[in-house]
């Protein structure tokens, strides 16, 4: 892949992470860099395709799992083949078979090709006892579960050493798995229709090893199957281009046909309806939800899907399906193949919705046909898709309105860095991992925003936006159903631009790659935005108006009606308010009668941040409405901002009191979540306050749960 002649700027980037050659590769092995979010020995094995026997269990919460790995050593003799896993997945036993497949990995297999069932598992045996000498029957392996960090343990299975480098075996899993960070069995309470049963999960990063044992890393991927037996009236889904049912065996069978990452396996079971929005799409919602589904999505998605198309080729996932789960699922969005998981909460925020799907479309070409190979890289998939996202909006809605939602999110950015100081390791879009570390801890704005600024710099510095489009569809091609690192993007980039090559490295920042990578603090260069005056100058002279001295209150009152003004201009400006509260007294008061009531009637992502400057300010006259939203909200992404202005401030008792009579209805995780900030707020020993609302005092002294940090759109 390195030409002869290479940019000295580039000396940075690491080779790429590929699991290693194929099996009649004549090169010698060359094991991997290890993934340090990872136990598994994926450098040492090349896995074929997977299929998964479940069924749900709603009474116990608890899926019943069999797994079926198809695979083949790298390297002969059988090392020890190490999986990932969890502590709330039980194995019960593992076994072996040599020879011939059970299943045939081009069709959906069906629940009897499987070499067990779900009410009868294999007898469990010490593999000391004889293994038998049919190669295509069953033997036990033995193995054992170690600690590897506190997001995770290692499968530690003890393989043939007979093994050779060419020979496919199978290895069969039978565990069990409870609720755990990837899976979330919902009480009826909070689902939007009281279903039964509501269960979904949620692999990003490195949550799936509590779903399946599986080499848990974005490097590995390829091609997977399902079978899942549910309750009658229960509809599974799974992120798959194939799938059917069979209603007398009340068993869903699916199939997915192009290699993915274990992270991007994806199910969801409960009371759900179909709807179809155009040719290749549908929305998949509870009942009382998919009303509203249809009419924000019918019709829009398909011209998204093409506008793609247009920039970076054919949408090779065949459909694209979107389900909306409950306000408990615990981020915006996720790019499941197939199915993207949408948070319901966001319905009634227009803009908010169109940006958060398009960017899931962008991810069907960056992050799920080409992938980061390490976690420390995500801006590969981040950043791309973020600028794929705004190339999409820019061919539908036009410039202006893409550089409305740009300059609102850069703005954000530009806040985190003053919070977290320029300094911070975790503005470094090739972040450094210690093993163990969770990697969810960097999901961040620097991923997508610094990751798209230094993809939208690479498109000027070629020095045409339709030529680095047609890059970026070669990328595409070349690397489709591979795992990749900021070498293999780089490279390519000067192969296909070779002029760049032969400059100077300073001949521009651009090509100053080392900085863009390790380097913290802002980005080096941002874009352009000027086209977006025309909405973001009223945002910018309104603010002036308000934060002028002396306050000309009817000049401020008169000079635009902001229900005129489109979603992300009007949180723009209250984005403004929020980073110089609190505000004079007279500056509050006249807001509230000017604002007010208009903003109580707009969308949730408007109104949070009038309730958070409410807060900050601690503007008696609204916190009835402070005290309403957190009544009646049970989405994270709208609760935690509120808890964590609450407990800073003046307030706190107001936060404990709320909290004391919504607990229950909210998700245990984000219960977690809250009680930390709480404590943090000087309530752990406010043992005659949770007393007099029956809420056991021990809620205040578990530790928060690490989905706080992946509140962000995937």
């Amino acid at each position: 892949m390195a030409s002869a002649v290479r940019c000295p700027a580039l000396c940075c980037c690491r080779r790429p992470l590929h699991p290693g050659p194929g099996p009649d590769s004549p090169l010698p092995f060359q094991p991997g860099p290890p993934d340090p979010a990872s136990a598994s020995s994926f450098q040492l094995y090349r896995l074929h395709h997977f299929h998964l026997g479940l069924e749900l269990r709603p009474e116990t919460r608890e899926l019943s799992g069999c797994l079926v790995l198809e695979l083949n050593p790298l390297v002969p003799g059988g090392p020890a083949l190490v999986l990932d896993v969890h502590p709330v997945l039980r194995v019960s036993s593992v076994r072996c078979r040599r020879g011939p497949a059970p299943f045939s990995s081009t069709d959906i297999p069906s629940l009897e090709a499987l070499p067990c069932t779900f009410s009868q598992p294999c007898e469990f045996h010490s593999a000391s006892d004889s293994a038998p000498t049919d190669s295509t029957c069953c033997f036990p392996l033995d193995f054992r579960v170690e600690e590897f960090t506190d997001y995770g343990s290692a499968l530690t299975i003890t393989v043939p050493d007979t093994l050779q480098r060419s020979e496919t075996f199978q290895v069969i899993v039978h565990y069990i798995t409870g609720e755990g960070p990837a899976i979330w069995w919902l009480d009826p309470e909070l689902s939007y229709g009281s279903s039964e049963l509501f269960v979904f999960t949620q692999g990003h990063s490195v949550c799936n090893r509590s779903f399946f044992p599986c080499f848990d890393t974005p490097a590995v991927k390829c091609t997977y199957s399902a079978s899942v037996k549910a309750p009658a009236g229960i509809r599974v889904l799974m992120s798959c281009t194939h799938s059917y049912y069979i209603k007398e065996m009340g068993i869903f069978h699916f199939y997915m046909e192009h290699p993915v990452p274990a992270y991007l396996v994806a199910l969801t079971a409960g009371h759900l309806l179909p709807a179809d929005i155009g040719p290749r799409s549908r929305v998949w919602a509870e009942p009382c939800v998919l009303p509203l589904a249809v009419g924000k999505l019918a019709g829009r998605v398909e011209q998204w899907l093409q506008a793609a198309e247009r920039l970076y080729g054919p949408y090779i996932w065949g459909r694209y399906d979107i389900v909306f789960l409950p306000p408990s699922f615990p981020i915006v969005a996720m790019e499941n193949p197939c199915l993207t998981f949408v948070i319901c909460s966001i319905l009634d925020s227009e803009d908010f919705l169109l940006i958060d799907v398009i960017h899931e479309i962008a991810h069907g070409w960056f992050g799920n046909a080409v992938t980061n190979a390490s976690w420390e890289e995500m801006w590969l998939s981040e950043g791309l898709a973020t600028y794929a996202q705004r190339r999409i909006t820019t061919l539908v809605y036009g410039p202006a309105f893409t550089c409305l939602e740009t300059t609102f999110r850069l703005e954000a950015l530009h806040r985190q860095i003053r919070i977290l100081g320029h300094d911070t390791p975790f503005s470094r879009l090739q972040a450094k991992l210690d093993p163990g570390v969770n990697p969810s801890n960097l999901m961040n704005l620097f991923t997508y925003e610094k990751g798209f600024c230094f993809v939208h710099y690479l498109s000027q510095l070629c020095g045409d936006q339709d030529n680095f489009d047609a890059f970026l569809r070669d990328y595409i091609e070349r690397f489709k159903f591979h795992s990749v690192v900021a070498n293999d993007l780089l490279e390519s980039y000067l192969s296909f631009f070779p002029h760049l090559r032969g400059e100077s490295p300073s001949y521009s920042e651009g090509l100053d790659f080392d900085r863009w990578l390790n380097a913290p603090g802002p980005p080096l260069t941002q874009p352009d935005l000027s086209q977006g005056s025309v909405f973001t100058s009223s945002v910018e002279a309104l603010n002036q108006l308000w934060m002028a001295e002396p306050l000309d209150i009817e000049a401020a009152a008169t000079f635009v009606n902001i229900a005129d003004w489109q979603t992300f201009q009007t949180v723009l400006f209250l984005d403004k308010l929020l980073d110089q509260s609190p505000l004079r007294p007279e500056v509050m008061l006249q807001l509230s009668l000017c604002y007010s009531s208009d903003l109580a009637t707009m969308n949730t992502e408007i109104r949070i941040r009038w309730l958070q400057i409410v807060v900050r300010n601690n503007f008696q006259s609204d916190l009835p409405r402070v005290r309403h939203f957190l009544l009646c909200q049970t989405s994270r992404m709208y609760t935690i901002p509120l808890y964590e202005d609450l407990s800073a401030g003046p307030l706190k008792s107001c936060a404990l009191e709320i909290f004391c009579q919504t607990h229950g209805r909210l998700h245990p995780n984000l219960r977690k979540t809250i009680q930390q900030i709480l404590a943090q707020g000087g309530f752990c020993g406010a043992a005659g306050l949770c007393l007099a609302c029956a809420v056991p005092t021990e809620l205040y002294t578990q530790g928060s749960s690490s989905l706080r940090d992946v509140n962000v759109t995937a």
